[in-house]
């Protein structure tokens, strides 16, 4: 690689290396929350197989964010919990919207079993993450001495937007919503060699979601 290329390569690493995802996050608080330490959460997503189903390594992430570090909160696995309330949560029977999820835990025969599981609140996670706006071409081909060599430069937008209903069992109310929204903008510049650098938006959206939800459980 000659001088130029070179100098054109660490330029762009230090401009996108010093880009950041920008995170937005609200809540709303529709009534008193607070968790004893023998009762747990339970965080679940869309199971329906659609467009819209939420990503189940996404809500992995926020139950494993939110059941370590500070403020940490009782998780109850998510497997355990289907497995718990067979078969109203399988993929076939799982509630899709939230208003099909009121309904369901406000039967009496699944309050109950959910109560004596120990789960005190439900977490209800919806969202998706996407890939926008693509722009710039990267070409590459076989150089001399057999080397692959790429020219060009790709960039595009990451977005992540979850929003998350925190559901009372004990008390059959909607305590409060939540949502995270995360951007950033990835570039793979290439002089020679591709560099990428990946806007980790999930992964962002991920953990300010497991805050929010630490925080308000706490009340």
């Amino acid at each position: 690689m000659n001088g130029r290329a070179l100098n054109l390569a660490v330029i762009l690493a230090v401009l996108v290396s010093t880009g950041c995802v920008s995170s937005t996050i609200q809540q709303v608080r529709q009534g008193e929350t607070g968790i004893q330490g023998h009762e747990a959460i339970a965080i679940l997503g869309r199971r329906h197989k659609n467009r819209d189903e939420t990503r189940q390594n996404f809500v992995e992430c926020v139950a494993n964010k939110t059941s370590s570090g500070s403020e940490a909160v009782s998780v109850m696995g998510d497997k355990a919990f289907l497995d718990s309330l067979f078969p109203w949560f399988e993929p076939r029977t799982a509630p899709l919207e939230l208003d099909e999820l009121r309904r369901l835990v406000a039967r009496p025969e699944i309050a109950q079993r959910i109560k004596e599981v120990g789960v005190r609140y439900i977490v209800w996670i919806e969202g998706t993450t996407e890939r926008r706006d693509q722009a710039g071409t990267l070409q590459c081909a076989v150089a001399s001495g057999g080397l692959p060599a790429c020219f060009g430069f790709l960039s595009w937008e990451g977005a992540s937007d979850y929003e998350a209903t925190i559901w009372d069992i004990s008390n059959q109310i909607t305590v409060g919503k939540l949502s995270s929204e995360a951007r950033g903008v990835s570039f793979v510049p290439a002089v020679i060699v591709p560099l990428p650098f990946i806007a980790r938006v999930q992964a962002s959206a991920c953990s300010t979601l497991a805050d929010q939800i630490k925080s308000f459980i706490a009340g």
